[in-house]
């Protein structure tokens, strides 16, 4: 298994789209950093850029690069290679090699610029949202035979989570604001990894005016370290069922 991840590393540490997103990260990492005396407004800068183009090129990419592995990844199985051993490692090497772009990127300026814990903190939501997005593409390739399908499909699942989640969370809450429903829009929240990871951040900057209705709800429900922790596990909970699915299917699947 290990040969193999070294193998997709390195095939992907050459890819020039890894490199260009590396680099697009760093300069607006720099900029937002340097043009903005505000820490705190410097940083909310860069949380809205994570949570919108993170999710967006992690599953895209991920789940494009999968598709185009369909060759080498039958040549692997027609050797004796546990299939699960397969799939782990083309999704270690591909969220090993995104998140090394994002820590190069993003942590690096931030980390030399503004060291401190809300910067972590930060970093720590960036790589936690590419490591659940190259998770749902691999159940999304595992699941769709066809390329423009899977496409579709992952293009799909990122809007919903950036954009459409939070509009019908908006009219759940509208429909239903007369009933005590703060105990369970907590549960609600934890089906989108992107909130999550908003309310995770938000929660160590601890600025009431930014953190919205969600924020809110853990802040006054959880505290600020419990809601943290509880984020935290809700998103240790993305990456792993969706991975823990895709390799149930995989066993199964005939290629």
């Amino acid at each position: 298994m290990s040969t193999i991840v070294k193998y997709v590393l390195s095939d992907l540490l050459k890819n020039k789209i890894i490199l260009v997103y590396t680099f697009i990260l760093a300069a607006l990492a720099v900029s937002v950093l340097s043009l903005d005396g505000n820490a705190g407004k410097g940083l909310l800068s860069l949380l809205n850029l994570t949570l919108l183009f993170v999710p967006i090129i992690t599953i895209l990419f991920s789940t494009i690069y999968l598709f185009n592995s369909v060759e080498f990844i039958e040549l692997l199985l027609a050797q004796p290679v546990n299939r699960k051993h397969v799939l782990l490692a083309e999704f270690s090497g591909i969220a090993l090699s995104l998140s090394a772009a994002y820590i190069l990127g993003i942590g690096v300026p931030l980390l030399l610029l503004l060291p401190a814990l809300s910067s972590l903190v930060l970093l720590v939501s960036g790589i936690m949202l590419t490591v659940i997005f190259v998770s749902i593409s691999l159940f999304i390739f595992v699941l769709f035979r066809d390329k423009t399908k899977g496409i579709g499909v992952a293009i799909i699942t990122v809007l919903f989570f950036a954009l459409l989640f939070d509009g019908l969370l908006l009219a759940f809450i509208y429909s239903f604001n007369e009933y005590p429903i703060e105990t369970a829009l907590l549960g609600i929240i934890t089906f989108n990894p992107i909130d999550l990871a908003r309310v995770f951040m938000l929660l160590q900057l601890d600025i009431a005016v930014m953190m919205g209705y969600s924020g809110a709800l853990f802040k006054k429900f959880l505290g600020t370290a419990t809601g943290s922790m509880f984020a935290l596990g809700s998103m240790l909970l993305w990456v792993f069922i969706p991975l823990l699915l895709s390799v149930r299917k995989f066993r199964k699947k005939d290629l």
